[in-house]
């Protein structure tokens, strides 16, 4: 019979709780009240409980939402959580001291149980009161006697308030407790930075850093630290500075950090401090761990430096090249410097124009044994690059074909077939090339795809009326002029097509073109003039957006013109926003900006 009721009420119960909770969703307030009064009486639970309060905080109802909680409180003694719906409700009456009375009383109640410290905390925040938050968490800190627990909850709340100073002390403490927590607590704290665009926490941050490590100057987790935070902050000097300092006392490391710092520096082309980093591991001596891949970098930044457009004079140029020659003398030829020679042939053919010494090299690298097939496959890429460059057409293309047969389902594969399709291209075969194009249009590789795309297009849209390519076959000389490097020739080439005739759907490429050889001249400010006529004249052109980033480029990197490089960024991410360059755009703008 008990059941059968149960079952009975059970559905008008759960009527009356929909009803109620639509009132309270559409604001009639007086009726939800009514109905969470008979429900609560029902079943005095939680949930309606808190529905009912706020109801009669909405009516305004403070009396009996007063005597509602107190007789709650009665009922669930350990509820903390409650305590802080009554001071809200002293508040709402501008019983202030009331209030705080109230919240403090809570937290004198708190026992060792976690789930009533979290509830009463997270209840403190939800109320808009996160130093009655703190104040649960010390005070239970206190009474277990433990400073290390709620460090997470803590350093969240002095994150939310702006309080870094309390909110480093609170990871640093723990990293004094549990130096092993070093990776957890910089993984938080580069969340934090990166979601976090605020000076004051910066410098909060590198002040706390600052004094433990004048405090423990012993400690190696404090200085990795600071290493962690300089780079963190592109600081790459500092990082340097701190990184020796751990290498000196900590000489067991080996150079390790030094090298790491090296590393991350090139990465981000700040080649001076990448090179001192990998020469004070070189100072340390042959003996030492990392010597060998400090003499590697060391050399390897030497060539990025020129490999991204910084200038060398012919005697610094020979003086790389015979720094090469003695780390193959010392180091010798093998799998470990492969690196090296790949840049040495480069050097040697690109830079010093000695193509002989450039071959020389690749094909002694090839001859290399128990060479990992893929760098095999690179190294023969790069032969078949220097066979064209040297205009030796076949022979490229028959290393670009075996790459891309022991390769047909990777990345290294598909960067063959474009180049031998660009190879086709500049020997006038441009259907075959446009085919070979048109599949790569749906390769992984989103560069090797938007080239792909790109070239394609250049091809379809110069067939001339007869279905010939007059036109583009004077354009695909002058590019493989370019490509080998041979700069007069080429301008002279590209220039001669613009002369032939008043216009042409090939004169946008033809400025990129020409804009391309006077960077390579490093006629800096005729470049400029020459994209701003390519964005200007061919805005909807598919060229456009590769124009504008170059133009940013330019202007950031070698006009030294931070500004306009600032408004090219941002015509690109707001006029052509489906381009792959939005995202380099983007970083690039804000960067820029906040140096404004």
């Amino acid at each position: 019979m008990l059941f059968l009721s149960m079952w009975l009420c059970c559905p008008a119960q759960q009527s009356q709780e929909q009803l109620a909770s639509h009132y309270y969703s559409n604001g009639e307030f007086e009726q939800a009240a009514e109905l969470y009064e008979t429900l609560y009486k029902r079943a005095p639970n939680k949930y309606y409980y808190q529905m009912l309060y706020r109801s009669y905080v909405e009516l305004q109802q403070y009396k009996e939402a007063e005597k509602l909680v107190e007789r709650h409180i009665k009922q669930n003694p350990k509820e903390l959580y409650l305590y802080v719906d009554l001071g809200a409700l002293h508040e709402r009456r501008g019983e202030k001291k009331k209030a705080s009375k109230t919240y403090e009383q809570a937290i004198e109640k708190l026992s060792y149980d976690n789930k009533q410290i979290t509830e009463l905390a997270q209840a403190f925040e939800t109320a808009g009161h996160p130093e009655y938050a703190v104040k649960t968490y010390l005070y239970a800190r206190e009474k277990m006697r433990n400073d290390f627990v709620y460090v997470g909850e803590l350093a969240t709340l002095y994150e939310h308030t702006g309080n870094y100073e309390a909110m480093m002390k609170e990871y640093l403490d723990l990293l004094d407790k549990s130096p092993n927590m070093l990776g957890s607590i910089q993984i938080s704290l580069q969340r934090i930075l990166n979601e976090t665009a605020n000076p004051k926490l910066v410098e909060g941050l590198r002040a706390a850093l600052v004094e433990r490590v004048q405090q423990h100057p012993e400690s190696q987790e404090y200085l990795e630290m600071m290493i962690w935070f300089s780079l963190q902050q592109k600081d790459f000097q500092f990082a340097m500075v701190q990184a020796k300092a751990v290498d000196a006392r900590f000489p067991e490391k080996g150079g390790e950090t030094l090298m790491r710092v090296g590393s991350i520096a090139q990465s981000n082309e700040s080649y001076d401090v990448a090179q001192d980093c990998y020469a004070a591991v070189v100072k340390r001596g042959k003996d030492g761990p990392n010597y060998f891949d400090a003499r590697v970098g060391e050399l390897d930044v030497k060539f990025s430096r020129i490999n991204h457009n910084f200038p060398i004079e012919n005697k610094k140029l020979r003086q790389l090249m015979h720094d090469y020659e003695a780390a193959f003398d010392e180091l010798g030829k093998n799998a470990n410097t492969v690196r090296l020679m790949r840049n040495y042939a480069d050097l040697a053919a690109y830079y010093a124009d000695s193509l002989q010494l450039a071959a020389d090299m690749l094909y002694d690298l090839l001859e290399l044994p128990k060479l990992p097939s893929k760098e095999r496959d690179e190294a023969k890429l790069a032969l078949g690059d220097l066979l064209l460059f040297a205009g030796e057409i076949w022979d490229a293309s028959l290393l670009y074909m075996q790459v891309e047969k022991a390769n047909k389902n990777d990345l290294l594969g598909a960067q063959a077939k474009f180049k031998n399709a660009k190879l086709s291209y500049f020997n006038h075969d441009f259907l075959w090339a446009k085919s070979q194009l048109d599949v790569l249009r749906a390769s992984t590789s989103k560069l090797i795809a938007n080239d792909a795309m790109e070239l394609s297009l250049l091809i379809s849209d110069n067939m001339e009326d007869d279905s010939t390519f007059g036109m583009l076959e004077r354009y695909a000389e002058a590019d493989l002029l370019l490509y080998r490097n041979m700069t007069d020739s080429a301008w002279e080439a590209f220039d001669a097509i613009t002369r032939s005739t008043l216009s042409h759907p090939l004169f946008d490429e033809v400025l990129f073109q020409k804009a391309k050889i006077r960077i390579k001249q490093q006629r800096y400010a005729e470049a400029d003039t020459l994209l701003q006529q390519l964005v200007d004249m061919y805005y909807d052109d598919i060229l456009a957006d590769d124009a504008l980033n170059l133009l940013a480029q330019l202007n950031e990197e070698q006009l030294h013109h931070p500004e306009r490089a600032r408004d090219c960024y941002e015509k690109l991410i707001l006029d052509y926003p489906t381009s792959l360059y939005v995202d380099y755009a983007r970083k690039r703008y804000n960067v820029l900006k906040s140096e404004k």
